[in-house]
């Protein structure tokens, strides 16, 4: 039974962690432990939170696209390989033991700060790509498969891959991460949603709190472009580091 002030301070908190996603990503390290602490079970923690992450990367992604900051024809490929490896991830983590994970993705989330911060790529500019939009459909295969399986820094990898083997600008890496992010969203929905594990009037409240905050933080990356994005992307990806090697250690 979930309580009536849970709805309003769930759908506040999904505000912030929407704007965090459109900009950075790393929002489900707020909501999810927000939704446990109301007395969610973890499965329908993960289900629910996911539905309102689908909503808020919609909105997000609404706006890159609409700035013509996301090329839709070249990523066909990436999109479909990703939307199949956050199923396949979905279906995998239910029979897996995810603590040696739990200590590997914090040590992948500090280099992935370190980058961000000495890369002289970091930055708004395009730059000679490494791999072709097909070529990169493996790496974001993994990744989205990754986010089926467990999730957080998923936004982060996404974006430092693309400018790193794709040469993308910092700005229109983020928003064609919103992309890959809203594909394996869905099917992470489909697939919680399918065994029952999606609290849906939670959700969709919870869903109208992160569009609000996904259109604001997208408005704001694209005001002020790699300025914003790059150290609100070293910040996320330190605290998720701590949060996760806190929750390893403790736990």
């Amino acid at each position: 039974m979930i309580e009536p002030w849970v709805y309003p301070t769930l759908t506040a908190v999904a505000v912030l962690t929407g704007f965090i996603d459109a900009i950075a990503g790393g929002g489900g390290l707020i909501m999810m432990p927000a939704l446990l602490f109301a007395g969610v079970p973890p499965l329908h923690a993960l289900g629910t939170n996911k539905l309102q992450s689908m909503f808020g990367t919609m909105m997000a992604m609404r706006n890159y696209a609409r700035s013509g900051l996301i090329e839709w024809r070249r990523n066909l490929v990436t999109v479909a390989i990703v939307f199949v490896g956050a199923a396949v991830g979905c279906l995998v983590v239910q029979s897996i033991e995810t603590r040696l994970l739990n200590l590997l993705i914090p040590v992948l989330l500090f280099i992935v700060a370190l980058y961000v911060l000495l890369s002289p790529r970091m930055s708004d500019e395009d730059a000679h790509h490494r791999l072709s939009s097909t070529g990169y459909a493996p790496v974001g295969g993994a990744i989205g498969f990754y986010d089926g399986f467990f999730g957080p820094g998923t936004g982060t990898f996404f974006t430092t891959s693309l400018v790193a083997l794709r040469g993308y600008g910092l700005t229109k890496a983020t928003a064609l991460t919103k992309l890959f992010n809203w594909t394996s969203n869905i099917a992470s929905v489909l697939l919680f949603a399918w065994g029952g594990q999606v609290l849906w009037l939670l959700g969709l409240c919870m869903a109208a709190g992160a569009m609000l905050g996904g259109w604001l933080g997208s408005h704001t990356a694209m005001k002020f472009g790699a300025r914003l994005i790059r150290p609100l992307l070293v910040a996320i990806s330190i605290a998720m580091t701590a949060r996760l090697l806190w929750g390893y250690f403790a736990g």
